[in-house]
């Protein structure tokens, strides 16, 4: 809700800054402060009205934080995956060569 407030806000600071900077010759192509804040506040309704006029899109968006979550998860597991096998050091070759023995009596 803050969010919607804060874009009415500064939507009609940017008409009004607008309409004051219009130097145009027709009285039509000019606003004053009062038809600006009513621009400001259509607009504003037109955004709060648009989870009810499209439903598919305002529920997708309700569950992207759960797939941002998801997703970073993800990303985290796959990055500790390939980190933990970059880190991994080779086994000492004296080691390797005590497991390897070799076979005495045997022709």
């Amino acid at each position: 809700m803050f969010f919607l407030l804060r874009m009415a806000f500064w939507l009609g600071r940017g008409l009004c800054a607008a309409a004051k900077r219009a130097k145009s010759t027709s009285p039509d192509a000019q606003i004053d402060a009062i038809q600006a804040a009513t621009l400001a506040g259509a607009a504003v309704s037109d955004v709060r009205g648009f989870c009810a006029r499209s439903p598919t899109p305002a529920t997708s968006a309700a569950r992207l934080p759960l797939r941002l979550s998801q997703a970073e998860a993800g990303a985290r597991t796959i990055y500790e995956f390939i980190s933990g096998k970059m880190n991994e050091k080779p086994a000492p070759a004296e080691k390797t060569a005590k497991l390897i023995r070799p076979r005495h009596g045997v022709h």
